[in-house]
């Protein structure tokens, strides 16, 4: 059973980050992509950051480069999204995604809310 967990979210000030994480479990994690959305306010998801293994690329959306980064440690199958000068347009539900077996699952997100 594939399972996504999203932890770390929270209130922040701009300027400052934040780590998020996701901790999966349920399916071959190390070749596996796993990636990061977000969702305004009545409006769809985007993505934000891709990861698949260690040694390729991972993708960062231009909107955020510069910024965030994606990690993983696939010794504890988690997923991290490194969040540095957060802006009030951050402000989002964050969404952890894993494409197994031509099927997408979801984990049921964290709130991220970045205002003075």
């Amino acid at each position: 059973q594939v399972q996504l967990v999203e932890s770390g979210g929270g209130l922040v000030k701009p300027g400052e980050s934040l780590r998020l994480s996701c901790a999966t479990s349920g399916f071959s994690f190390g070749a596996t992509t796993i990636s990061w959305y977000r969702q305004f306010p009545g409006q769809e998801r985007e993505l934000v950051a891709s990861i698949t293994k260690t040694e390729y690329p991972p993708f960062l959306d231009h909107s955020v480069q510069g910024r965030f980064t994606i990690s993983k440690d696939n010794s504890k199958n988690t997923v991290y999204l490194q969040m540095n000068n957060l802006k009030p347009e951050d402000t989002a539900v964050y969404i952890c995604n894993a494409f197994v077996s031509s099927n997408y699952y979801w984990g049921q997100g964290t709130q991220v809310t970045v205002s003075s």
